[in-house]
């Protein structure tokens, strides 16, 4: 590689007083020269340092708080201010007081992250669950080590892990914590370095110290038959899928779906959220249901609330009427973060090397640091017996003559002198000899002596004891199961999380549970339309209508049903009746084409009114003839909004019926003339645009120019307009024309 190369943009002017070397150099380096010196240790950093735990469970921040803490005597003492706790923090912690005040409001019963929280805290500490629930400044809260914190600290001051300087070398540190259980496992741990992250799903700690102590026993252990599935603090429903776990706890790394915890509350008609996904906020799923609402994608929704108090965690959705709760639910579960996944990827730095383990190699690597810990521990045991046991027989020496040993004091003349001559005089070492020579007057007694060396057979059986442990992995092992066991017993909580089986959910599709009620539709001729409720009908007054307008259909339907407006363009537009608002009579209504995006100057003309698309549509012509088209053929598979050619076009349109039965209809053309023809007459269609069949047979300069469907009562003789097809019709007669029975 070559070297690098100077170039200086100031020339070679000598050096002044005070100038800084190199300033205003322009340095030429490769790419490669400045990610290794500049980058690459702060990448190294983030990895080591900052964000991807260790065996132990921790991040360097966590485990530098705790032990902070630790040392304050905050184990088994009240509780303090926060902000004491995290001035001290900060001989170990040069972050800043804001990092670890962050860092300790996530370790906190108060805040709920955890499942055992590692902080039994006092004061506003926030929520997991909510982005907007700031906590309290530290100078007014409290907070000091939980009880489950003693199996964390509870070797460490028997040499069971490594110390270390800290940043300023005033201090030490543990490069690890010896937790008597897998804590890495039990409780959450996520972070974002460099070029990798790390996101650990917590598990339920009765299950970790049993899968543990099974795993021991067997390295061929079947995780999932005592590790069932992740539990998270905040509960909710975890979709159990068998293959997806067992990705999880070979390879360390997959998803997990999570969805929300719910009841339905049938008097108050509203559902009500109490456990959430630990991915998501009380926040984004208001947000993102009432973005849905704004698009019309939940009109099942009447309102929706954040409630979350003293009580806990609860969304309030308030539904409209007739609403399936359970099937809004699950498309709630599609469609927002009231069901999420969980990414897994554990990764986790083992002797200094960041490594991705499933839950098997991580509890092997536990197990080796927890085996590591009790032989450290073990042996700094026997060292302390075994030096205690070396005082005790030098004490023991001088128990034959305890006269002989003040005669070799009072007559030495030098007190360096005392040590050497009680070595010399009953055969010890010098470390004896100055336990001896500091011995207490009141204690030169045969008592004080004999009950002291009665203790030499104890520490002999203890050291023997310890010395088989170190001699033994069996017994190593049996004592980090009888640990584990009694964490167990001791911290063990049921399950937060509930299992549901995926292949027991089913498939829930993305269509709108529309509430089904009965309703009125009002259709006019300009184009305007009204949904009103009965009740609201037999409340209401007259129909209000613009100016020159007339109610053209009026029926009784029901809110579920599609409507389909035809236009005098030959073009269906369809909608749904839950599209359009419940109203009054006393309002004009919506006007159709506006609201389905009908082109400029196009004219609704009719409206039918279908839930099962069954019977047949009758379009009338003004050249006589007729086309029946099979109603399915406008029903479509997608959420198709318009349909051209939902007719011919050919020769103008003079009107359309909608028959879900066979019915008579009543032509007359512009000579007066009537017919009277049964639907099963035209023959049916599946093509739209068909040019129909000739029912009526026209004059020169005649046309047709109506039809309706026929009701008794209409005519005093409809015998007489039934006629074989096609036809020309009857005038009609005198009866008809007095009894004014006709309106086209």
């Amino acid at each position: 590689m070559p070297p690098r190369k100077k170039k200086n943009s100031t020339g070679s002017a000598p050096k002044a007083h005070g100038v800084i070397e190199g300033a205003g150099e322009v340095v030429e380096q490769q790419i490669t020269d400045t990610l290794e010196q500049n980058y690459m240790p702060y990448a190294m950093s983030v990895i080591m340092s900052r964000a991807i735990p260790e065996i132990d469970g921790f991040k360097p921040s966590h485990r530098k708080l705790l032990y902070t803490m630790y040392k304050m005597g905050l184990l088994n003492a009240p509780r303090t201010k926060s902000a004491n706790i995290v001035g001290q923090t900060m001989k170990l912690n040069p972050h800043g007081d804001s990092a670890i005040y962050d860092t300790m409001v996530r370790l906190s019963r108060g805040y709920e992250a955890l499942l055992h929280p590692y902080i039994d805290s006092k004061g506003n500490f926030g929520k997991y669950y909510s982005r907007d629930m700031a906590w309290a400044a530290s100078r007014y809260t409290e907070a000091k080590l939980d009880a489950i914190c003693q199996e964390l600290f509870g070797d460490i001051d028997k040499d069971t892990v490594d110390f270390v300087d800290n940043y300023d070398n005033t201090m030490k540190e543990p490069t690890l914590l010896p937790a008597s259980y897998p804590s890495v496992l039990v409780n959450a741990n996520t972070g974002i370095a460099v070029g990798m992250a790390s996101s650990i799903c917590p598990f339920n700690l009765a299950e970790v110290c049993q899968t543990a102590i099974d795993f021991m026993k067997n390295p061929e252990h079947d995780l999932a038959t005592t590790l069932l599935a992740p539990d998270f603090p905040g509960g909710g429903q975890i979709i159990y899928e068998k293959n997806a776990i067992d990705t999880i706890y070979r390879t360390g790394r997959g998803s997990i779906k999570v969805r929300s915890r719910y009841t339905y509350d049938k008097s108050a008609n509203c559902l009500d959220v109490t456990q959430i996904p630990p991915t998501t906020t009380v926040e984004a799923i208001v947000e993102k249901v009432v973005e849905l609402v704004r698009q019309g994608k939940l009109k099942e929704i009447a309102d929706i609330r954040d409630e979350t108090g003293l009580d806990g965690l609860k969304i309030t959705i308030d539904l409209k009427r007739g609403v399936d709760a359970e099937k809004l639910m699950q498309r709630l579960f599609k469609m927002t973060p009231l069901e999420d996944s969980f990414s897994c990827n554990f990764n986790v730095l083992v002797a200094g090397v960041p490594r991705v383990l499933g839950v098997g190699k991580l509890l092997e690597e536990w197990v080796a640091f927890r085996v590591e810990c009790v032989r450290r521990r073990t042996h700094f045991d026997l060292t302390k017996k075994k030096d205690k046991l070396h005082l005790l027989r030098g004490l023991q020496a001088i128990l034959l003559d305890i006269d002989k040993a003040v005669a070799i004091v009072r007559e030495t003349d030098e007190e360096t002198a005392v040590v050497p001559n009680l070595m010399a005089g009953f055969g010890i070492d010098e470390v004896q000899a100055e336990y001896v020579a500091e011995i207490k007057l009141r204690h030169l007694n045969r008592e004080y002596i004999l009950k002291r060396t009665e203790e030499i057979a104890g520490l002999e059986k203890d050291i023997e004891n310890l010395q088989s442990i170190l001699d033994s992995k069996t017994k190593v092992k049996n004592i980090i199961i009888a640990e584990l066991q009694k964490v167990m017993k001791q911290y063990g909580q049921p399950r937060k999380s509930m299992l549901i089986y995926a292949e027991d959910m089913e498939e829930v599709s993305l269509e709108e549970t529309i509430p089904d009620y009965p309703v009125h539709l009002f259709f006019s001729r300009e184009g305007y339309f009204k949904k009103i409720t009965p009740q609201s009908l037999r409340m209401s007054g007259e129909q209000k209508l613009k100016e020159g307008d007339a109610i053209s259909q009026q029926m009784e339907a029901s809110n579920g049903c599609d409507l389909l407006f035809f236009t005098d363009r030959a073009t269906v537009y369809k909608a749904k009746a839950s599209d359009f608002p419940d109203t009054k009579a006393s309002v004009i209504g919506e006007y159709v084409a506006a609201k389905l995006g009908m082109e400029e100057g196009e004219n609704a003309i009719y409206m039918a009114a279908t839930k099962g698309y069954e019977g047949h549509m009758l379009f009338f012509f003004e050249n006589g003839k007729a086309a029946r088209v099979d109603m399915e053929s406008y029903a479509t598979k997608t959420n198709r909004r318009r349909l051209v050619g939902a007719y011919s076009d050919k020769v103008p349109i003079v009107a359309v019926c909608y028959l879900p039965e066979p019915a008579e209809v009543l032509m007359t053309s512009t000579d007066g003339r009537m017919l009277l023809i049964s639907s099963e007459a035209v023959p049916a269609k599946t093509t739209r645009s068909t040019l129909g069949v000739a029912m009526m047979t026209l004059k020169k300069g005649q046309r047709v120019q109506g039809a309706v469907l026929y009701r008794d009562g209409m005519l005093k003789k409809p015998e007489r307009y039934r006629k074989s097809l096609p036809s020309p019709g009857m005038l009609p007669g005198s009866e008809e024309l007095q009894g004014d029975q006709i309106s086209l």
